[in-house]
């Protein structure tokens, strides 16, 4: 009975051991793979979600994969605290032991990312001084120009995806304390503007931006994103 036990003690041990080794190598081959596809500066730190792992591998299907890839940019815009949900991977587990990545998928990516507003004020008309969120939406602050005259006010505006970005659009103005009242047709020309940010890695395109305290926080959203 004792060395039943013992038996039984090892084989445990022992499938514990290998689930660990082999989820630490299906993460290695899903982090170059996806920092190979989209040319990463580094390989994304990857979480496979659900245990036991080994009943995943068998099947070659993962169901939900977490990516932190952090920093992240393109030739026009950078973005912080960027994280992926993969889900439904399929990883041949013959593929994964011996390390080719090519045949590895997804049916859908999550990308989450914060925009900082220095970066949205980058793209901001002049005469754009701060951006901020507020109770009532975001606010941009600054002196804009009225009819050749320069008037420091604060403009409520709305923010939404479009095919060429984040599109910034006035919705109200509130001049400053004591200041002259500016119609918002004023300002609805010269301060609506483009963040040309409409896609994140895999392909995943905007779908929701909500103001945050230190930025615009975005949500992406992708359909077989490494096929």
């Amino acid at each position: 009975m004792r060395a039943l036990l013992t038996l039984i003690v090892v084989a445990a041990v022992a499938l514990v051991v290998g689930d660990r080794v082999a989820v630490v190598l299906a993460q290695k081959a899903i982090a170059h793979r996806i920092a190979t596809e989209y040319s990463l500066a580094r390989p994304p730190q990857v979480a496979i979600r659900g245990i036991p792992f080994l009943t995943q591998a068998a099947s070659g299907t993962y169901h939900e994969v977490d990516l932190q890839v952090g920093d992240w940019s393109d030739e026009k815009i950078a973005v912080h605290r960027l994280d992926v949900t993969l889900t439904d991977v399929s990883a041949p587990l013959s593929d994964l032991l011996h390390g080719r990545t090519a045949n590895i998928t997804a049916a859908t990516a999550t990308a989450t990312a914060l925009v900082p507003y220095d970066t949205v004020r980058g793209f901001a008309p002049a005469g754009v001084e701060s951006i901020s969120s507020g109770p009532d939406g975001l606010h941009v602050n600054g002196t804009f120009s009225v009819e050749g005259i320069p008037v420091p006010a604060m403009v409520v505006v709305t923010v939404a995806p479009t095919d060429r970005g984040i599109e910034v659009t006035p919705v109200s103005v509130r001049a400053a304390a004591g200041g002259p009242a500016i119609p918002l047709a004023l300002l609805r020309r010269t301060l609506a503007f483009v963040v040309p940010l409409h896609r994140l890695p895999l392909g995943a395109r905007l779908t929701t931006i909500t103001p945050a305290p230190d930025g615009l926080q975005v949500t992406a959203v992708a359909r077989n994103p490494l096929s």
